[in-house]
């Protein structure tokens, strides 16, 4: 049986694997990927403490979260693209064109 520990162990460790990738990756699709991995671990979590607590209040803010994120991800690619049409790269490093 799978109690809400279980859950909160699994949300820690996509957490703790997507903070480590934003650091240590330098490719921003896989940056994005790591920060939509860091929400996806936030929703778990909220999902157990809406189950655990039997209210739903996480799970209409788990919504809200996936909209956000959902926004996040189209205006990301979009200034990807743009940045893409630039300079054809996608290392973090070598984009220093919004450097002042």
């Amino acid at each position: 049986m799978l109690t809400s520990l279980h859950y909160f162990i699994l949300s820690g460790i996509l957490f703790t694997i997507g903070a480590v990738g934003v650091l240590v990756r330098r490719n921003e699709i896989v940056m994005f990927m790591c920060v939509e991995m860091m929400l996806n671990a936030a929703n778990l979590s909220l999902i157990a403490f809406s189950r655990y607590l039997n209210s739903v209040d996480g799970q209409m803010l788990v919504l809200l979260v996936m909209a956000v994120a959902a926004a996040e991800v189209v205006v990301g690619l979009a200034i990807l693209v743009a940045l893409y049409r630039l300079r054809p790269t996608v290392d973090v490093d070598d984009m220093n064109e919004l450097k002042g």
